[in-house]
């Protein structure tokens, strides 16, 4: 399901100049969630996210691809956002991050510090802790943008 609705939102999200970050479609009580994230460089605003919702609403309701009731969110992934792809870690190197590995590197499975680079499927990060710690990208089960002061 969530495939299909990307297929159809993505050409709306891009009209406006945005970029489709992701969709969960999630059960919530007795009713269903589909929240759509976007963004553009500098960070999607309220106005974007009021844009697409209400594009996103009528094109959803007249595809009548989804077959009962749901709540529709439409989001900025937010200052701390969950990376994702291996492009995530490539665009924002130089930001610090918090991160938890499948296997343990250094004893450790959380670290917390600033990408230094990303070579191919390898993570190289600076913690304070650790030092240097180089992580394959297939090894992270999740990683967050942290918020800097």
């Amino acid at each position: 399901m969530v495939e299909k609705i990307r297929e159809i939102l993505r050409p709306v999200v891009d009209s406006f100049g945005l970029v489709l970050e992701g969709i969960e479609y999630i059960p919530h009580g007795k009713r269903w969630v589909l929240r759509i994230y976007i963004d553009k460089e500098g960070g999607a605003t309220l106005d974007d996210c009021q844009k697409v919702s209400v594009q996103v609403s009528n094109l959803l309701d007249a595809e009548n691809i989804i077959p009962h009731a749901y709540l529709l969110e439409v989001s900025s992934p937010g200052l701390d956002r969950p990376l994702k792809r291996l492009d995530d870690y490539i665009k924002y190197t130089g930001r610090v991050i918090r991160l938890n590995t499948a296997r343990p590197y250094n004893n450790k499975s959380t670290f917390t510090g600033r990408i230094l680079s990303v070579d191919a499927e390898l993570i190289r990060i600076e913690t304070s802790k650790n030092g240097v710690v180089d992580i394959l990208f297939s090894d992270i089960t999740k990683a967050r943008l942290e918020i800097e002061f």
